[in-house]
This record gives structure tokens, sequence and C-alpha cells, in this order.
């Protein structure tokens, strides 16, 4: 594979790898694996802590807010025995599961430490008063200074073991699972779980179909259209696998997903303020239409900065974007990773297969269990503990005593593993790999932000906009 499609770090292309028979069913055979025990094992710390009158809000470290250079040097002091406990905290975890799974550590320690580095000092950026004016959000200022890096200086061999994409945004995702209770599926009822199926299928078709009539692949053109119908990198690296596409089709799905998911961070929250919407109604349509979880959060979070210094110029409660976005991208279309990877891995095995080596083949469930994207359960499971620990707290209690004390840790942690991925992407992206692949998945990707841009708005501003509007009131 050349250098110019070479857009994400080794991790990707071991997820994209075949898995080998001897693997199958290992609990600890493989990143996905390893994200959900990693992640599972923060949120039972955490419990246990919070359940015996402790927490781990002193070593979820996050900066507190400053207004001058001197107040954030003094921050970073202050906290420094935080972040050096949070650092060997993560290396040991993160270390762990890559020396089972094979993995260089001299390479990946020193590659991790400067990743770590960099994201205190953007997560310090972050923290500025002035920050949420100019959407210096930490996920957005990681990948933009990634972006800037990749594209500008030559990075060793060497520290590419550290920027382990996959492996951060999966942990993460685990970890938004206990920030997360169950009951959001039901209070988001049939709003949040039809508009992301509409949005879910239509784009993933209009993709599809179009890259197929522009005489794509149908294994590329079915990563591309997973990765704008649902979850961005995530969702084209759990359905590559999952349809055995090309490993340099997948880098190109996730360098057209990472294109647009920057350019969306921009351009949905200006078009929501230009347009008057709501934090809600503005948070859905980000929901729908943003490829990436951090980089939506990233949108919704400045959206609902920009309400809250508004003055009310802006309708609805500041938390409400956050909250739009999170039922829309997360609960609702989210869950769609695993839908389309079972989905697409029974049509790859029982019918593509066969019509390329003329044999028929048999539906093996095993199979399709070995590519079904194992984060997703974690994220269940975490999901379900928050929930059976909610339901001895009452709302208020649970405000008050469970949000503080053991949901926002874990939030922080969470913002940690986001900005370790995003850092990953920008410094693993070539933006000269679009040239080199021609136009036709650029077209057939762009086809389907179009739909998607369109949809989501109609669907969040006009249809269910009742339903968004009275979010968090």
């Amino acid at each position: 594979m050349s250098e110019a499609t070479s857009t994400v770090s080794e991790a990707t292309s071991q997820a994209q790898a075949r898995p080998a028979p001897a693997q199958r069913g290992g609990l600890f055979s493989n990143e996905d694996w390893w994200s959900v025990w990693l992640g599972l094992a923060l949120i039972v710390v955490a419990w246990a802590l919070f359940a015996s009158g402790s927490s781990i809000k002193w070593l979820a470290a996050a900066p507190t807010k400053w207004t001058d250079i001197g107040q954030a040097a003094s921050d970073v002091v202050a906290h420094l025995p935080n972040y050096l406990a949070l650092f060997a905290l993560f290396a040991l975890l993160f270390g762990t599961g890559l020396a089972v799974l094979g993995q260089r550590l001299a390479h990946f320690l020193p590659s991790f430490l400067i990743l770590f580095v960099t994201a205190v000092v953007i997560f310090e950026v972050g923290a500025w008063a002035q920050a949420s004016h100019f959407n210096l959000e930490p996920p957005l200022v990681a990948l933009v200074l990634g972006l800037v890096v990749s594209n500008t200086v030559r990075l060793p061999e060497w520290f590419l073991a550290g920027l382990r994409v996959e492996f951060y945004i999966k942990v993460g995702i685990v970890l938004l699972g206990a920030t997360l209770p169950l009951t959001l599926f039901v209070w988001a009822g049939p709003v949040a779980v039809g508009q992301a199926t509409i949005v879910s299928l239509v784009t993933f078709f209009a993709i599809f179909l179009t890259g197929k009539a522009l005489g794509l692949d149908k294994r590329f053109a079915a990563v591309l259209g997973v990765g704008g119908a649902v979850c961005g990198v995530s969702a084209a690296i759990a359905i590559a696998g999952a349809v055995r596409a090309k490993r340099e089709q997948a880098s190109v799905a996730i360098t057209l997903v990472i294109l647009w998911a920057i350019v969306m961070i921009f351009v949905l929250p200006f078009a929501s303020r230009s347009l008057g919407l709501s934090t809600g109604v503005a948070g859905a349509w980000i929901g729908t239409s943003e490829f990436a979880d951090a980089a939506g959060i990233a949108a919704a979070q400045a959206y609902g900065d920009v309400a809250r210094h508004a003055g009310g110029a802006i309708a609805g409660s500041p938390d409400a974007s956050v909250q739009a976005f999170t039922l829309m991208k997360v609960v609702g279309r989210d869950i769609w990773i695993g839908i389309w990877a079972f989905a697409l891995a029974w049509v790859a095995t029982t019918r593509w297969d066969s019509a390329e080596t003329g044999v028929k083949a048999k539906a093996d469930v095993r199979d399709i269990w070995t590519r079904f994207p194992k984060f997703v359960i974690g994220f269940v499971i975490a999901s379900a503990l928050v929930t059976w620990i909610a339901s001895h707290y009452s709302l208020a209690d649970y405000r008050k005593i469970v949000t503080p004390d053991l949901v926002a840790p874990i939030t922080a942690l969470r913002t940690w593993a986001f900005i370790f991925c995003f850092l990953s992407i920008g410094l693993t992206t070539r933006l000269r790999s679009l040239s080199a692949t021609g136009w036709k998945p650029f077209v057939a990707f762009t086809a389907g932000v179009a739909v998607n841009i369109v949809i989501g708005y109609v669907l969040s501003a006009h249809v269910f906009a009742g339903y968004w509007n009275g979010l968090g009131q």
C-alpha cells in the first residue's frame, strides 16, 4: 500500500486483518475485546470506590477554567501528580492489552508518553475561558493539530506504535455507555430511534447505490455506505472486517469520514445559528448529520456554549444540544453498527463470497460473530450497570450524588480517550490520499452527505421539532 493511502495507524490495519481461525471466540484475541475489558474495568473500579464512599475523581483529572497563561501553568503544576498517575494507569491498561496482542511496548510507551503530554496541553487549551467562543473543544483541537503535524512533518516509524486510533475510540465508547443509562432508550422512544433508522437506511443506500453506479466494488461501496450512515471511523473499520474489504478501501473510507467530520464540526453549528435553531433541534441535526461521536460531541457542545453566552437569543437549554446529540447519534444511530455488521456479514458470507468463488457458501454464524464489533457489547453492559446503579436513586439524588462522584469522572476518562483518538487520527491522516484514490469514492460519499444533511434537517427542524424543542425543559 502506498504512502498516499496510508491514512490510518497500524492499529487500523490490524483491525482490518482477517482473524485467524484459532482466535475465533477468543476473549483476549484482539483490540475489540480488550477495549471491552479495559473500559469495563475502569467502570467497575469507579463503581466500587463510589459504593465505598470514595471516588476516582482524583485520578480522572481534568483542568479547571483559566483566563491567562499564568493560571494555566499553575493549573498544570497543581494537577501534575494526577496527570502522572493517570498516565501510569492508561499506559498500564493499554500496554497490557497490546503486550498480550504481541505489540512492542518499547515503541508504544515512549510514543504514548508524547501523545499523553500533548493531550494534557490540548485539554488545557479547551479549559480556556474563551475557548467556547472559538470552538476550541479538545477533540477538535487534537484533530486539527494532528492534521497540521502529519501533513507538514514526516513522523518516525516507531512513533506510529502509539497512535492506536481504534483502540482509543472503542475504549471511549465503552466508557460512554456508563454515562447513558438504558432508560435513555425508553426516554428517546420512537423519535430518536425512528429518526436514526430513517437516516441510517437512506444514507447507506444513497452511498451504496451511487458507488455501485460509478463502478465501485460492492464491498468498498458497503464500507463507504455504513461509514456515512452510522458512526464514521468505527463503523468503517467494523464493516471492512465484516465484509472482508481490502485494507486500502477501509483507509479511503476513513479518510472521507474524517474529512467530512471536520467540515461538519464547523458547518453544522454555524448553519444552526444562522437558521435560528433551538439547542435541542440543533443537537438532533448534528446527531443526524455528523460522522463521528467525538466530532459530533464537540460540535454539539460548541453550540450549547454559544447558547449559554447568547443571553437568551438561542432557544432551549444549553445542555439540550449535547443531550439531543447523544439520543440521536449514540443511542439512535450507533446501535446500527451492530445491525449493519451482522446484516452485511451475512450477505458477504452467503452471497458475495459465493458469487466470487462460484461455490455456494453456507452461512456460518460463528464467522458472523467473529466479524461483529464487540465494543458494542461493552457499551451495552456499561449502560446496564449504570442503569442498575441509578435505579437506587431518585432523579434529584442521581444528579446530586451519582453524577458528580461517579458519572463525571468516567466522563473525564472518556474525554481523555477521545483526545487520544482524534490526535491519533490527525497524526495518521494524509489529505493528499484523496487525490490518489480518484474521484468516484469521493462523489459516492458526498452524495450520502448531501442526502444526510437534508433529511436530518427536515426530520429535526420540522417532522420531530416538537419533541426536540421540548428536550431539557
